[in-house]
């Protein structure tokens, strides 16, 4: 379970290595999964802040709350763009696995997407399959 503040990209890149570190699996493939209609994944720059605001900046001019289109809106004003922010972005992520770490780039981090203002407890599927 991954707990979010709030919106926004949360980086879940070093809970990711502690599921890996826990596992006897060198190389192959790490298949990551969010349960959740609302939230999604992504990999993108870690190093620089300013790159994840400026996404954060666009799904919110591009996907926005006051659209006066959504008719889903029983949860609220935030329900329906989370959707379709959800929908544009992924819900599973393959990362290969090379010596027992995440072949991610120098820049790469993952990234655990909350779509929705509040808060939530979200479940990350996290599944390894060795190679061989």
């Amino acid at each position: 379970m991954i707990e979010t503040p709030g919106q926004g990209l949360h980086e879940i890149t070093s809970d990711v290595a502690g599921v890996l570190a826990g596992s006897d699996v060198r190389d192959g493939l790490c298949v990551l999964f969010v349960q959740h209609t609302s939230a999604s994944l992504t990999i993108q720059e870690n190093a620089d802040p300013s790159a994840r605001r400026d996404l954060e900046s666009w799904l919110g001019r591009t996907i926005r709350e006051d659209d006066p289109c959504w008719t889903h809106t029983a949860e609220g004003p935030d329900d329906m763009p989370a959707h379709v922010r959800a929908m544009v972005t992924d819900v599973s992520l393959s990362i290969p696995l090379i010596d027992g770490r995440l072949a991610l780039g120098s820049w790469q981090g993952i990234y655990l997407c909350e779509h929705r203002r509040d808060g939530h407890r979200r479940r990350v599927v996290v599944t390894f399959v060795a190679q061989g």
